[in-house]
């Protein structure tokens, strides 16, 4: 049985080899950055569609109807957000269109960009 296993290595060795070395071989990519780290760049200016619902500037709070928020795999509905910077939300009132960034911080889900929608 041992000569089995010394037939094998080498063979199995042989054949990993050059799958490995073609891994390595980074030369067709200069001046690309890595998909990782351009994927976050492109999500990061994501704005997910919705609609004011209620602002309360004493707890910080923003209800929003929102569509679908990809970077947090959300589907549609009405939920409440925290708000980052009270400042955000001060010149929206109920039934504006916006445009916004949520993220999930701590585990709860703040809005840390808010536009008003053209």
């Amino acid at each position: 049985m041992k000569k089995q296993h010394l037939f094998c290595s080498p063979l199995v060795l042989a054949l990993a080899l050059p799958g490995l070395a073609a891994a390595q071989d980074h030369s067709g990519h200069a001046g690309h950055a890595p998909a990782s780290a351009a994927a976050p760049a492109a999500a990061a200016q994501t704005l997910t569609e919705g609609e004011v619902v209620r602002w309360d500037a004493r707890t910080q709070k923003i209800t929003l109807r929102h569509g679908e928020i990809t970077n947090l795999g959300m589907s549609p509905m009405t939920m409440v957000f925290r708000v980052q910077d009270a400042t955000l939300p001060d010149s929206l009132q109920a039934g504006d269109k916006v445009r916004f960034r949520a993220e999930r911080v701590g585990g709860a889900y703040h809005v840390t960009h808010i536009e008003k929608a053209p």
